[in-house]
This record gives structure tokens, sequence and C-alpha cells, in this order.
């Protein structure tokens, strides 16, 4: 599968995609990686994981207005269904998460 552009991904896929907005530096985002792999894999892979390093694409960081990682942001065809920003537990992510499946 060819590498597509993060910003194509989020404006045009047609699954609910789910922008995990980290750096390699960042603790708490590598706390969260098994969490997010299991609630969706528990989704049944409903919602597509897209994770953003924010070294790496400032300038969408900057246009989703994300301040502090990791930052969650949940899209379907461009649009914001739902954000979040730091740690989250397993359960309060299935929970919020389950209304867009």
């Amino acid at each position: 599968m060819p590498k597509k552009n993060p910003k194509d991904i989020i404006s045009q896929s047609q699954d609910a995609v789910l922008v995990d907005f980290y750096a390699d530096w960042c603790g708490p985002c590598q706390t969260m990686n098994p969490i997010l792999e299991e609630t969706l894999a528990e989704l049944g892979g409903k919602i597509k994981l897209l994770k953003l390093n924010v070294d790496s694409h400032p300038q969408l960081s900057q246009q989703f207005a994300v301040r502090s990682i990791p930052h969650y942001i949940l899209f379907k065809r461009g649009k914001i269904l739902w954000r979040k920003g730091g740690v989250i537990t397993k359960r309060d992510l299935l929970q919020q998460l389950k209304g867009f499946v």
C-alpha cells in the first residue's frame, strides 16, 4: 500500500480515523500506544489509527490547534467528530469512541 499523505487520509477517509498526535520523546504518548491498539481492536477495526508525529508534521498540528501531546482527534471525511488531549483510560476511550462506530 503506498504511503498516503496524512492530510489526504484525514480529508478523504470514508472510515472514521483516529489521529494520534505524538512525538518520540513523549512518555505519555508511549503509555497510550497499547491502550489505543487494544481499544481499536475491540471496536473491530471500524476506526483506523493514523499516528502523526508532531515533529514531522508541525503544520498539521498547527492546523488542528494541537498544543499538547498526546492529543487525539477523530475524523470522518475531514470532519472532526471528537477530540481529546492527554492520557485517557482504555475504558473512557472505548466509551467515547463506541458512539462513532
